[in-house]
């Protein structure tokens, strides 16, 4: 008797948690849905956009169609005038891995002058890029750029912490590009509400210092 009264408490847990993961992510959307622009010409205009960062390669070695996309984004959007200036936030834990660095390449070879853009090399989370972008920047009204399912999490985030920002969703990857990513997606949106409503991590928001390769 005590096993099967085991298995139903291990059930109704995973049921309870399968529920909250659902519903963070139904809420996540439906908070942020309205702030998510597709459409450059019904963006609105600001000083400042900030680009979350991603691998330039897969796994595999190959283009990363979410940094391409991403980056031919953030150029448009630079051309046609509807930013300044930009910041490019992400990971550079190690002197062999720098996505700020690789985002900075990319736009310049896109046409995007350099003193434009800004690096942040503490991104290291999504979490981190938001509060580094308002805390260590003074930023509290700028565009996020990354694809259309990350923008949900980036913007609930941002806007729980009082900043007026609004997104645009770079061109999205083929269907089965990158399942492992979208399924990341799905399990770090309840994480982000824990984020910002219960756990409140610690974002680095005293440096911005850059490993480089000796």
């Amino acid at each position: 008797m005590q096993v099967k009264k085991l298995i139903k408490i291990i059930l109704a847990l995973l049921f309870l948690c399968l529920v909250f993961i659902l519903l963070c992510n139904l809420w996540v959307v439906y908070c942020t849905r309205q702030y998510n622009y597709f459409s450059i010409n019904n963006l609105p205009s600001n000083d400042v956009a900030l680009v979350l960062g991603t691998s330039r390669s897969s796994e595999k070695g190959k283009e990363n169609l979410f940094f391409k996309y991403r980056m031919e984004a953030t150029a448009r959007l630079f051309k046609e005038g509807k930013i300044k200036y930009i910041i490019l936030s992400g990971n550079n834990d190690s002197q062999y891995y720098n996505e700020p660095l690789d985002m900075q390449r990319a736009l310049l070879n896109l046409g995007i002058p350099e003193n434009v853009m800004t690096l942040d090399f503490a991104g290291f989370r999504t979490f981190d890029s938001i509060i580094r972008c308002k805390e260590v920047f003074n930023q509290d009204n700028f565009t996020i750029i990354s694809q259309n399912f990350h923008n949900a999490r980036a913007l609930y985030i941002a806007h729980n912490e009082g900043i007026q920002a609004i997104s645009f969703a770079a061109q999205d990857v083929p269907d089965g590009y990158s399942l492992r990513t979208l399924v990341r997606e799905y399990l770090a949106r309840p994480k982000a509400v824990l984020d910002v409503h219960v756990l409140r991590p610690s974002a680095d928001v005293t440096s911005n210092k850059e490993i480089r390769k000796k």
